[in-house]
């Protein structure tokens, strides 16, 4: 289930929830309302018919008494009269005697050994119950005897006599047991109705008297009130539907956007720049958060990448204390160049063994050729200034000697100058360029700014020194067509300059062949933890070099 429908459900869900409990609560309370409304209307209207009936019974009765001689006899084809009567005084119901069972109410009275009796006008009864003020469409008030038999004229059958109509209900029942009270049942007819009951007690006579209106008339208002109800839940309902679509959309569709963007930013993708609408401040801070976690991660990625490519000079500062990537991206790029330091230390270490153990097997051939072969040939000089006779061959034989003699010390020399331990790399370069002179066209000029004595370069960085002018003349004979060749070597305080020039045709870094020349020019610095600078082109190549002064 997506959130839009969910919140959808929840908030119609309330809003039908909450609707409906309103409207059933305000149902109920009206209803039990009008129903008190109406059981104290009819009982407002039983009361006051109860209260005229009894005056009318009381002033008749009280009339019959003070007026006998004025009443007119008893017609016997009418009445079956009990031959007790003369035993009787008071009010009774004589609708039982009556031969049609018409409503009678009579007053018997005996006095002066003569009996009167007088039978209530009904209509006057009937006018009262009939009256119908405040009853509606259905209501009515009708009197019950004791016999469960109507006594008065109902108004839904006319043409019955009422005596024939049976009226056995919950009210007269409880009428009757002497219990005043009020409650919806069934009448006489079967039909729901409220009612009202009491007892009417006057001497003899006990009738029950009802004021009763059907259940259906007085629930009209409440069908149409629930049909109004309906009517306003099912509208309510479709404006809250409508209303919350509207504000699912304005919560659902940031929410969607933020769910795109961190799909694109899940797939590895962080440079998306979306705009979204920003309709309220949450979604405001919300959209903000993300911004600054994709900067954050843009961040990381970038360096990420410089560290990937091995560029352990970036940097990047964690965006709090609990910015775990970014403290572990340092960790790693610190780790990195940790491993770089030590495998640059390793490799130029390693340069530096292989340099050495060069330097010092050349020094051993040096020394090999210096004092082991130099002797013998010295020794075959003088052999032969002293045992050969023959002039000519002599002279011949001492040149081939001193000639051999001459280029042993040249390779000797080569090999390892003898001069950089007793006078330093300054005197030997000097000896070296006045050697080359002799023997090329190229102009040569050499300027020593070294200490001497007091200087502070190391027979390792000598000999360096020594070999990278080896390296960058013998290029520039072989190569360059150079005319004319500066060296100045220079010692300072903090470090050792070495600037070389030369006017030949110069090469393209960028695309020339270096060859195991400039490369090992490069590695003889590194290993001196030196740095070097070329610039080449036609007619100006230098290459500046400087050397920290080991302490």
């Amino acid at each position: 289930m997506n959130l839009k429908t969910l919140i959808l459900i929840i908030i119609n869900g309330l809003i039908a929830l909450v609707v409906a409990v309103l409207s059933f609560s305000f149902y109920n309370q009206f209803s039990k309302v009008l129903n008190d409304r109406i059981l104290l209307q009819l009982n407002s209207i039983k009361t006051l018919k109860q209260i005229q009936i009894e005056n009318l019974i009381k002033n008749e009765w009280k009339d019959f008494l003070n007026n006998n001689e004025n009443h007119q006899k008893i017609d016997s084809t009418t009445f079956k009269i009990p031959d007790s009567l003369s035993n009787m005084e008071g009010v009774y119901d004589f609708t039982s005697k009556h031969i049609n069972r018409k409503t009678s109410i009579g007053f018997v009275s005996n006095s002066e050994n003569k009996t009167h009796v007088k039978i209530l006008d009904y209509n006057k009864i009937k006018k009262i119950l009939l009256e119908r003020t405040g009853m509606g469409d259905t209501g009515e008030s009708y009197l019950v005897g004791e016999d469960y038999r109507m006594r008065s004229q109902s108004r839904f059958f006319p043409t019955k006599t009422p005596y024939t109509m049976l009226v056995k209900t919950e009210g007269v029942i409880n009428a009757l047991k002497g219990v005043d009270g009020r409650g919806a049942f069934n009448d006489y007819r079967g039909i729901d109705v409220y009612s009202v009951y009491s007892l009417i007690e006057i001497s003899n006579l006990k009738l029950v008297i009802l004021s009763e209106i059907d259940v259906s008339e007085v629930t009209t208002p409440l069908q149409k009130l629930k049909s109004r109800l309906v009517a306003l839940t099912l509208g309510i309902l479709l404006l809250a539907i409508i209303l919350s679509l509207f504000l699912t959309r304005i919560i659902t569709n940031p929410i969607k956007n933020m769910q795109k963007s961190l799909k694109v930013m899940a797939a590895g993708d962080y440079n998306q720049s979306n705009k979204f609408i920003k309709n309220s401040n949450e979604i405001k801070e919300m959209f903000d958060a993300l911004a600054n976690l994709k900067a954050s991660l843009q961040g990381a990625v970038k360096f990420s990448n410089d560290i990937g490519k091995m560029n352990l000079n970036a940097q990047y500062k964690p965006k709090s204390t609990h910015d775990i990537l970014g403290k572990s991206l340092l960790v790693m790029r610190d780790k990195l160049v940790e491993f770089r330091n030590n495998e640059q230390n390793n490799r130029i270490n390693t340069k530096r063994l292989l340099v050495n153990g060069l330097e010092s097997e050349r020094r051993r051939l040096s020394r090999e050729l210096h004092d082991g072969i130099g002797p013998y040939l010295t020794s075959l000089k003088h052999y032969i200034e002293n045992k050969v006779q023959d002039e000519k061959q002599k002279t011949e034989m001492k040149r081939i000697v001193d000639d051999t003699i001459s280029e042993i010390r040249l390779m000797s020399n080569a090999l390892m100058p003898s001069t950089i331990e007793d006078f330093g790399v300054g005197v030997t370069l000097t000896n070296f360029v006045e050697n080359l002179k002799a023997s090329t066209d190229v102009t040569i000029q050499y300027e020593d700014l070294t200490k001497h004595d007091q200087t502070n370069i190391t027979n390792h960085q000598g000999i360096n020194l020594f070999r990278i002018c080896q390296e960058l003349i013998n290029n520039s004979l072989k190569h360059s067509n150079a005319k004319n060749i500066r060296i100045t070597l220079s010692e300072f305080d903090e470090f050792i300059s070495l600037f070389y020039f030369d006017d030949g045709i110069g090469f393209d870094e960028k695309t020339v062949k270096l060859g195991s020349g400039i490369i090992n020019i490069k590695e003889r610095v590194e290993i001196c933890n030196g740095k070097i600078i070329i610039n080449s082109k036609a007619g100006n190549t230098t290459f500046e070099i400087e050397l920290p002064v080991e302490l």
